[in-house]
């Protein structure tokens, strides 16, 4: 790696002009301590993390980070300890752990546990697969938009389009608040994010017009969801709400704030990994043409293709936990209610647990990525976006005969530390005349190891 990835540019540059004064006297600090900074918001890091991720994992598997005020852990089996332990590392500090909540996402067992049992009994694995078919027939109609278009936006166009499209259909939104919900999911990120509440950056500047067409998008769709949460109670139907809201076998029922803030969880983070993994999914792809060709010729690859593409660019890059107890991670003290940050990129990365990690490898034999997370806080819709990844990718090649990057505009990420967000991928196609049948892909979950599928010769990236 370059050393001008860690120069420090200047308060008020071109390239950071909106960074607080502290943080550069922060990022130096670093870089002093540990020979590199860690500035998860520069250009460089956003277009491509890992030569900084490999470097604070060669440097030390557990870093202590100016920026967070506490440590940054990248080696795999580190971090998959810390996922697997909630008793250890929580997901909130010890004032919100004696609060209590009730977001599944913002608790620990047992009251995670209670929350996330009435959301498995909706959402089940079956209930997710039935929804190929529909996935399917919308990315057709989705890339029919565009049919006269030789080159098109594939954030726009599908990747951001379809989960919206596949998980409100799912959770039974009516077709008036389809629109509803996609323009929350767009903008339910623009006035708030972490970023602006760790102090890094000064205020976003957006114009008083647009945080209240924000607000009122928000408040819109909560009365959606309320809505649709009390029909749902007085007229249950046969799907995912209606289990969802219903009493289970111990008597045990959700409050109408658990059922909406579950529903939240589902639209927003459901929706937001799929169509991350269907963005960077592609990019890597168009980076590697080899690779694209080989699913051209082996469809049925296209299951562990998914798997191999979320380990070697994983959609969610940052997950905090809260450590309840003074500890040692990876021989570095951490102390109590001090705050850790799994970086999942580096450790999916880790050479200690996968060989040649950089290679993009369909015949990787060990899937066991960080992408969704471990343990009990594993996400419950990662099958959801598997399913829907796969077909976006085998809908692709379907309609397609040459996929490639536009050049212009150039592939841009949002400004967001714990994911990657693809904002815009412009792609030029050039169709296949008649359009092809379509291939014949593993289900979900289906892996080309278990029939035998040797890839041959393997095939190297660029």
């Amino acid at each position: 790696m370059s050393s001008s990835r860690l120069d420090l540019a200047p308060v008020g540059s071109s390239a950071d002009s909106d960074v607080l004064p502290h943080v550069y006297d922060q990022l130096a600090q670093d870089r002093r301590r540990n020979g590199i900074a860690w500035w998860p918001l520069g250009a460089s890091y956003l277009a491509d993390p890992y030569p900084d991720l490999r470097r604070l994992r060669e440097i030390a598997p557990c870093l202590r980070c100016s920026l967070t005020g506490g440590v940054l852990v990248t080696r795999y089996q580190d971090v998959e300890r810390i996922l697997r332990d909630y008793e250890a590392f929580a997901l909130g500090t010890r004032q919100r752990r004696e609060r209590g909540g009730q977001s599944m996402v913002g608790s620990d067992p047992p009251e995670h546990t209670r929350l996330r049992r009435f959301a498995r009994r909706a959402f089940t694995p079956g209930a997710m697969a039935q929804m190929e078919d529909y996935t399917r027939t919308a990315a057709h109609k989705l890339l029919d938009r565009v049919a006269d278009q030789d080159v098109f936006d594939w954030m726009s166009v599908l990747a951001e389009p379809l989960p919206v499209l596949v998980i409100g259909r799912m959770v039974g939104l009516r077709e008036d608040d389809m629109g509803l919900y996609k323009q929350w999911e767009r903008r339910r990120y623009q006035p708030a994010g972490y970023i602006r509440r760790m102090g890094w950056l000064r205020e976003p500047t957006h114009s008083k017009e647009d945080l209240r067409h924000w607000l009122r998008t928000k408040v819109l769709f909560s009365r959606c969801i309320v809505r649709l949460v009390e029909e749902r109670r007085s007229e249950p139907q046969d799907d995912v709400v209606s289990r969802l809201v219903e009493a289970d076998s111990q008597g045990d029922w959700l409050t109408h704030r658990e059922a909406e803030s579950l529903l939240h969880i589902v639209l927003g983070f459901g929706s937001g990994a799929t169509r991350d993994i269907i963005g960077t999914g592609l990019l890597a792809l168009l980076h590697h043409p080899e690779h694209m060709r080989l699913l051209r010729e082996r469809p049925e690859l296209l299951a562990d293709a998914v798997e191999e593409l979320l380990r070697y660019d994983a959609p969610v890059q940052v997950i905090r936990r809260i450590a309840v107890h003074g500890h040692q991670v990876a021989g570095t003290p951490v102390a109590a209610e001090s705050q850790v940050s799994l970086l999942l990129g580096a450790a999916n990365r880790d050479p200690e647990q996968f060989e040649r990690p950089d290679d993009l490898d369909f015949a990787r034999a060990d899937k066991r990525h960080l992408a969704f997370g471990r343990g009990v806080h594993h996400c419950m819709f990662a099958r959801l976006a598997k399913i829907a990844a796969r077909v976006a990718f085998e809908v692709l090649l379907e309609r397609f005969a040459d996929v490639e990057l536009a050049g212009s505009p150039p592939p841009a990420f949002a400004r967001r530390v714990s994911v990657r967000q693809l904002m815009h991928l412009h792609i030029r196609v050039r169709r296949r005349w008649p359009v092809a049948p379509p291939a014949t892909a593993p289900r979900s979950g289906e892996s080309a190891d278990r029939r035998r599928t040797v890839i041959s010769p393997r095939v190297k990236p660029r």
